[in-house]
């Protein structure tokens, strides 16, 4: 029976691809590649480091957005959202826009002015008494490298995270249905015609890429946290602290090729087929062993299951 099982197992690993050398050489200050489904790292470098991480800051700021509000809850901007300054959509003081409105902002055109919008909703009128609530939730993740001073992400002393509480922070939010929607889209148009278009070079050329968010400023350099799926396999990526938008691009490619050189997806079992069959005796009908699911699973090309 144990023959019959593994079977469907060593076939589809005679599928899997070569597994590549050395990883690849990339410039910055940190970078992590994980399983996106079980959060096993497979490649790290500084990935404890606590450095600047720009707009992925608004990946914290998103996720407590999701959970103190509704995306149909409507926002009055501030005057102190209206003042933030880099990235913004120009919003003016007493617009009004749906929650998911300013998501679309924040996650699609990495908006300062909605993120600051949104810190101020949630955090009823006070930006400070937001940013208390982020490193609230970040001791309550264990998220140990993070300390934020900024809900939109720009330089300020203390102001510090690390690829590995960037990419933890990334996998949670794409738990939400809402952010996965948002964070694919290359160009959207919120009210008063504010047409939001990506910084995420990434998911123009990148396939099975489908977020998640990118950041710059003169103090962090260069940042981005990818997600992707292919193969069967969800791998994520975090890179911190490139020199320039050419090279992050270049390299978190480099980092998301390795990741998928190391892992495939395999499914060793189909539903509904039979695996085995074994006597009852006393003319009892044989008992058969029905696989109830098609499960995925996603394994090393170098180890067998």
């Amino acid at each position: 029976m144990k023959c019959r099982l593994l079977a469907p197992v060593i076939a589809a690993l005679a599928l899997v691809p070569p597994v590549l050398g050395a990883p690849p050489q990339v410039t910055g200050r940190a970078w992590l590649v994980e399983n996106g489904t079980t959060g096993q790292v497979l490649l790290a470098h500084n990935a404890y480091r606590r450095v600047p991480i720009a707009s992925l800051t608004k990946l914290m700021t998103v996720l407590l957005t999701l959970e103190h509000a509704h995306p149909n809850d409507v926002v009055t901007v501030s005057r102190e959202a209206t003042e933030a300054q880099d990235s913004t959509v120009t919003f003016r003081p007493g617009e009004r826009l749906t929650v998911r409105e300013l998501l679309e902002a924040a996650l699609i055109a990495s908006a300062n002015d909605a993120a600051d919008a949104l810190a101020s909703y949630v955090g009823g009128g006070s930006q400070a008494r937001f940013v208390a609530m982020m490193n609230a939730k970040a001791r309550q993740l264990g998220l140990r490298e993070s300390h934020f001073v900024r809900p939109d992400g720009l330089d300020a002393p203390g102001h510090l995270s690390s690829a590995h509480d960037v990419t933890y922070l990334a996998r949670l939010v794409m738990h939400h249905a809402i952010v996965r929607q948002i964070v694919r889209q290359r160009v959207a148009t919120i009210s008063d015609g504010h047409v939001l278009r990506t910084w995420n070079d990434l998911l123009y050329s990148y396939p099975g890429i489908f977020g998640v968010k990118t950041g710059h400023t003169s103090g962090a350099g260069w940042n981005e946290t990818a997600a992707v799926h292919r193969r069967g396999v969800s791998i994520y990526a975090t890179l911190l602290g490139s020199p320039d938008r050419s090279t992050r691009n270049a390299d978190l490619v480099k980092l998301l090729d390795w990741g998928f050189s190391r892992y495939v997806g395999v499914r060793p079992v189909v539903q509904g087929r039979v695996y085995a069959r074994t006597l009852l005796g006393y003319g009892r009908h044989p008992l058969e062993l029905v696989a109830a699911a098609t499960p995925g699973l996603t394994v090393p090309v170098d180890r067998p299951l």
